[in-house]
């Protein structure tokens, strides 16, 4: 325990917004939050899916030891509750002031909606944590060297111009989920190879603990 609260003492002078969107944290903090995810202390009793491989893990890690509770809360709410029957909407998870939006959508970002830089996003106030319960979710996440905010900061929302060769392409599937925190400026919805783009998808705004 005197190794984590040390660790995190330390990535309170590191800034909240890297400019890369690369891992800026230090080694030996990577290394344990790798080892914590693999252990699985954080599941709570859930066994449904694993973080992708594209999840920042040590923000994960500090951000999950700021406010224990409330993942907690989380993963046991996956676990208990039949993600395909509920129906679409918001979904409130009891005990807390987490909401579950529900969305029976699709991939609609194309290649020219990249070229032309729509539909990026990022936060700062809440963490997007994103779980394909049906189907296949493209993602785009932005270059921070070359991406560059269009206006001032309004909570909870920052858009971007950016340059679209320049994305890091990634899909999440059933099984696993994505983490979007304040550093993962980001397009999702983004439109596959798959023939089928629909897909049920469950977000949920995390509070980021600072």
């Amino acid at each position: 325990m005197k190794k984590i609260l040390s660790l995190l003492v330390l990535v309170f002078g590191l800034t909240a917004h890297a400019q890369t969107y690369t891992n800026q944290y230090p080694a030996a903090l990577n290394k344990l939050a790798q080892k914590w995810a693999k252990k699985g202390e954080w599941k709570n009793g859930f066994t449904k899916a694993v973080p992708a491989p594209t999840v920042n893990l040590t923000d994960f890690y500090i951000q999950y030891h700021r406010n224990p509770a409330q993942w907690q809360a989380l993963f046991k709410w996956l676990q208990e509750t039949d993600l395909l029957a509920i129906p679409g909407g918001r979904t409130p998870i009891p005990g807390t002031s987490l909401v579950v939006s529900v969305e029976d959508s699709e991939n609609w970002c194309s290649e020219a909606d990249l070229k032309a830089g729509k539909g990026s996003e990022s936060h700062r106030e809440k963490i997007d944590f994103m779980y394909v319960v049906r189907g296949t979710e493209g993602f785009a996440r932005l270059d921070h060297e070359t991406s560059k905010p269009l206006a001032p900061y309004k909570p909870d929302r920052l858009e971007y111009s950016f340059q679209a060769d320049r994305l890091e392409r990634f899909e999440s599937i059933p099984g696993t989920f994505n983490i979007m925190f304040p550093d993962d400026w980001h397009v999702a919805k983004v439109k596959t190879q798959q023939a089928d783009q629909h897909l049920r998808v469950l977000v949920i705004k995390m509070d980021y603990a600072w």
